[in-house]
């Protein structure tokens, strides 16, 4: 799941925002001389999540740290990789499994999908945007299986995080991400490594092709039959949920639909383009 991002080119990020401080030589008195510090040396704009739950985690990790505020600990991040990295990966939320909501996907499974692929042809154009660790890509690439050849399958998912999209790639879960996934998938497509962790098949994962983005900047793929992008859009400003939304709409074609997360129903769908189709599932109608 995207929340905030691990970087692609950390020495890179070091040297920009030692660079930043020296030439500014200003101190970073608050929250919002950090957004600013955060931007400039990582790119990271922090004004599109909510404040509140952002500031908390911050604050939390600058005391656990033993700076005494945010110059103090802006000094330390932006000459020391490991704190920076320390920074990216503690502010990065990533709660992921597979088959979350088993209803939820059994509609996608018994309902939406048979529709998509009546209307479309067996060679749907799905993305999972915010994948974080694969769970949910994969989830989407085993369901597929079982309606169309799995040389037809081709899941395109993206994350800010390249941590987690890392980890995605190597295809390895702990027993606990499995446990809403139906044993039908599980004995297919994993195989058990010792008490605690499971594997998934390569015939999964060349299912799917990973790609670091961000949705709140880089640019959208289009000609989308189908978008998952569930449990992400609780974190950001009303703001960005709005642009995230419009752009969806922008990505998908006529018919196309767009598959939330359980809290994350949208209010003002027709004014975005939107028809409500099932719980959770939107159609678009019309472009924006």
């Amino acid at each position: 799941m995207q929340y905030i991002c691990k970087i692609d080119m950390l020495h890179w990020m070091i040297g920009r925002s030692h660079k930043i401080c020296r030439k500014e030589g200003n101190m970073i008195k608050d929250y919002e001389d950090f957004k600013k510090f955060i931007l400039q040396s990582t790119t990271i704009d922090l004004n599109a999540y909510k404040e509140r739950q952002m500031k908390r985690r911050i604050d939390t990790l600058i005391s656990r740290n033993k700076y005494d505020g945010y110059d103090s600990y802006s000094q330390a991040i932006k000459k020391d990789k490991k704190l920076m990295e320390e920074f990216i990966n503690y502010i990065t939320i990533n709660v992921s499994e597979f088959y979350r909501n088993p209803a939820l996907w059994k509609t996608l499974e018994d309902v939406i999908l048979p529709d998509l692929i009546s209307k479309f042809g067996e060679n749907l154009k799905i993305w999972s945007a915010a994948c974080s660790t694969g769970d949910e890509p994969y989830s989407l690439a085993m369901v597929m299986a079982k309606k169309v050849p799995m040389n037809k399958i081709h899941i395109y998912a993206t994350d800010i995080d390249e941590q987690v999209l890392a980890k995605a790639k190597d295809g390895v879960y702990g027993a606990n991400s499995l446990n809403g996934l139906p044993d039908e998938y599980k004995k297919k497509y994993f195989e058990k490594m010792g008490d605690r962790y499971y594997k998934i098949s390569d015939d999964i994962k060349r299912c799917v092709e990973f790609k670091k983005a961000d949705l709140l900047k880089d640019k959208y793929p289009t000609g989308c039959h189908l978008i998952v992008c569930r449990n992400v859009m609780i974190y950001f400003t009303e703001e960005a949920k709005l642009d995230i939304y419009k752009n969806f709409n922008r990505a998908l074609v006529n018919d196309g639909c767009l598959f939330v997360g359980n809290t994350e129903q949208i209010i003002n769908h027709k004014d975005l383009g939107y028809t409500f189709d099932k719980l959770f599932f939107y159609r678009k109608v019309q472009g924006i």
